[in-house]
């Protein structure tokens, strides 16, 4: 799967998720597998933004492959079992983590 594809699946999900309760929350996200690439998800002002950069000022970063990123945006893959499992690793603030796990899967409930 193409970075910018990844992206794009990633900045829909951002434009329906219900981000009410979250002041702030800055994580980056690292894309592994055959087409690596990175960016950040913010929460800021009621806002919320998805830019293909690193975020040096982030909670917390994830890794996760492309093909998992998939499928934890799709609903088939559950975040917590994922980090359980190795196949999503988190750096910084497991909270935040959570937050954004959070954000996906109820982007994928609703």
């Amino acid at each position: 799967m193409k970075f910018e594809t990844i992206l794009s699946m990633a900045r829909e999900m951002a434009a329906k998720a219900d981000i009410s309760g979250i002041d702030f929350m800055a994580v980056q996200i690292d894309i592994g597998g055959e087409q690596p690439g990175v960016f950040y998800v913010e929460v800021k002002d009621g806002r919320i933004s998805v830019e293909p950069y690193e975020y040096y000022d982030r909670q917390c970063r994830i890794q996760i492959s492309g093909e998992d990123f998939n499928l934890l945006l799709q609903g088939n893959l559950d975040p917590v079992k994922a980090f359980e499992a190795g196949r999503l690793k988190v750096e910084g603030d497991l909270d935040k983590a959570l937050v954004f796990a959070d954000l996906v899967q109820n982007r994928v409930k609703g």
